[in-house]
């Protein structure tokens, strides 16, 4: 379990595939969780505005089960953080957040 939602303007400077693919990675080389329990999608917007200079952006949200302390959660965004850096023009605006799950309220099957 995290899940992991990339949410991207259209013309990114690396395939979407591929960015997911990094991600998921980033994710999995942070140390916090098991590669078979990590779910990493891409949304891509056609309609945006950003501030002034930038010409696109990423923001990932990683939603997982508390219990993780802040190290860890500042941890995994950098880690995202600094896999975003890597593929993407100065020009972009990055950015991350962490959330935590609540056990009592999260379902799945």
């Amino acid at each position: 379990m995290p899940h992991i939602v990339i949410e991207h303007s259209e013309d990114l400077p690396i395939l979407p595939q591929v960015l997911v693919e990094k991600v998921h990675l980033a994710v999995f080389d942070s140390g916090l969780f098991k590669l078979s329990t990590i779910k990493t999608r891409a949304i891509a917007y056609q309609h945006y505005q950003l501030g002034e200079g930038k010409d696109g952006f990423i923001h990932i949200s990683a939603s997982i089960m508390q219990g993780r302390t802040v190290e860890q959660k500042q941890l995994l965004s950098e880690q995202l953080l600094n896999c975003l850096r890597t593929y993407c023009r100065r020009s972009y605006s990055l950015s991350v957040n962490i959330s935590d799950m609540n056990p009592d309220i999260y379902c799945k099957c």
